[in-house]
């Protein structure tokens, strides 16, 4: 795994104008070395990798990074990665001025003088774009995971329970049926609150006739999964059931027609279409989805505003929604792998519209 991810983070040096390139970011440096320790980065070349880390980790290096060498932090960080860097023979570092402070890049500017540093931005991130068969797996199974969460927690979504309190039976539920946590602040909204997008679960109790959406994902070794349903308690209006079956029309046209080689607007737009033409487009304001994997938010992102070129092997949410103020809101949301002939769904949790 991490051999041919150095490999193609190697063959990006000559654009980059650089001999080597120093990976402090968690994602991106659990990304390229497999260790899951909290403090280290890494310094790799064309010829040589190395993986620098505290006496805590050491071990543990040497056991999740076969391929890189490890080397045991001195007093001071930056000393150690200047040592290590000169003994490298870097003359020209790349450094992800994106995801470090500015004081650190001061810090490593000073310290390390002699050597050029390169600010580079989204180089290990434009390979995280495209996941490998290894990660496809971990994410199935995270997918698996909440899956089942859903098929469980429709047991326990009644009138009188709090918000707080579906949100921790989901988190308990798929921690105990092997998920390593979950993967983001739970969103758990009822009623009037369903209209927020980012509805954050909270004390208020399900009420009757309501919507009630619920906005989860489970963490299996690190890798991320991003479920929405929405389901009601009570007897639905027609209003209720109308915007409902939008929701959902919009969600399996996007199943059905996207496909790589399309931009993320264009995918964008075959969500935002069908809602537009029921005269709601004004209630449908953030994008279509987004790409995940080690983070719940990753490139690519479907809106309006981005033309990226979707390709296999790329793994997006499909979010669809509608949120009306003052009434309530609905959002369904499948998590899909990009082949190359068109998608496979991972999620597989009912969608039609659950009444308890």
């Amino acid at each position: 795994m991490s051999v041919r991810r150095l490999e193609k983070l190697r063959s990006k040096f000559d654009e980059l104008q650089v001999d080597g390139m120093l990976i402090a970011s968690p994602h991106n440096r659990r990304y390229m070395t497999g260790f899951t320790g909290t403090a280290g980065v890494v310094l790799i070349t064309l010829d040589d990798a190395a993986l620098i880390t505290d006496f805590r980790y050491t071990a543990q290096a040497e056991e999740q990074a076969a391929a890189f060498r490890t080397i045991r932090q001195g007093v001071k960080l930056s000393e150690t990665v200047k040592e290590t860097a000169v003994a490298m023979g870097i003359e020209r570092l790349g450094i992800e001025k994106h995801l470090i402070t500015l004081d650190t890049f001061l810090t490593y500017e000073e310290e390390l003088k002699g050597i050029r540093l390169v600010p580079v931005k989204d180089v290990v991130e434009s390979l995280r774009n495209v996941k490998d068969d290894d990660e496809i797996a971990l994410i199935k199974k995270a997918a698996g995971l909440a899956d089942k969460a859903f098929e469980h927690i429709l047991t326990r979504v009644r009138p009188g329970v709090r918000e707080r309190e579906i949100a921790a039976e989901l988190q308990y539920y798929m921690q105990t049926g092997g998920a390593f946590g979950f993967a983001y602040s739970m969103i758990i909204a009822s009623g009037e609150r369903s209209a927020l997008p980012h509805g954050v679960a909270s004390d208020k109790r399900i009420g009757n006739d309501e919507f009630v959406t619920m906005d989860f994902g489970a963490n299996y070794e690190g890798y991320l999964c991003d479920l929405t349903r929405t389901v009601f308690v009570g007897k639905p209006s027609e209003k209720h059931k109308e915007i409902y079956n939008i929701v959902l029309e919009a969600n399996m046209t996007v199943l059905e027609r996207i496909r790589p080689g399309m931009s993320s607007k264009e995918a964008d737009s075959l969500g935002r279409d069908v809602i537009g033409k029921y005269g709601y487009g004004d209630y449908f304001g953030h994008g279509l989805g987004h790409g995940f994997g080690l983070e719940i938010h990753e490139n690519p992102f479907m809106s309006q505003q981005r033309e990226t070129e979707l390709l296999p092997g790329m793994v997006l949410t499909v979010e669809p929604g509608i949120y009306i103020p003052g009434f309530g809101g609905v959002r369904i949301e499948d998590d899909i792998l990009l082949t190359e002939t068109g998608v496979e769904v991972l999620t597989r949790s009912d969608k039609s519209l659950i009444c308890l």
